[in-house]
């Protein structure tokens, strides 16, 4: 599978909105293991992934994220209101939101796809399979799918 060439020069960034750190060190491992550089940020909650996006407070030189993996079981701000923000807003909204999480609900599923999420995933229980999600989640959304380049 041939890697994307809009990230021949730069690492790929990737925003992880999650609050579980074993969770974090398995989707660390999974990225790690991929074929090319990426650049992993993590924040605990809806609230810090908003500040990042938004470069306030202590993110103000954070770069761009080329996609977002977002947990919805969060404290302060869960994931459905942090993806409706990203949504609404003309300079986020054009970021791949991948949903993973552990809530397997047909109701969370439906609103997390009419808030438009790009896709769904139910993360696995197995350290195996969670990071081969992982390692999956990057080659399709960096090798397979072409993205738009947004405001840097």
């Amino acid at each position: 599978m041939e890697i994307n060439k809009a990230f021949d020069d730069r690492p790929v960034i990737i925003l992880m909105v999650e609050d579980n750190p074993t969770d974090v060190l398995i989707a660390r491992e999974g990225f790690s293991g991929a074929r090319m550089k990426n650049t992993l940020h993590v924040a605990d909650d809806g609230i810090e992934a908003i500040e990042f996006l938004n470069q306030r407070g202590k993110y103000l030189s954070a770069p761009r994220p080329d996609l977002i993996v977002l947990d919805l079981n969060m404290p302060r701000k869960n994931g459905q209101e942090v993806l409706a923000e990203i949504k609404a807003d003309d300079n986020l909204k054009h970021i791949p939101v991948v949903i993973l999480t552990t809530s397997k609900s047909s109701d969370d599923i439906s609103k997390a796809y009419g808030l438009h999420a790009n896709c769904y995933i139910s993360k696995p229980v197995d350290f195996d399979e969670f990071t081969a999600v992982v390692q999956t989640i990057q080659d399709f959304w960096f090798s397979v799918v072409t993205l738009p380049h947004g405001p840097k």
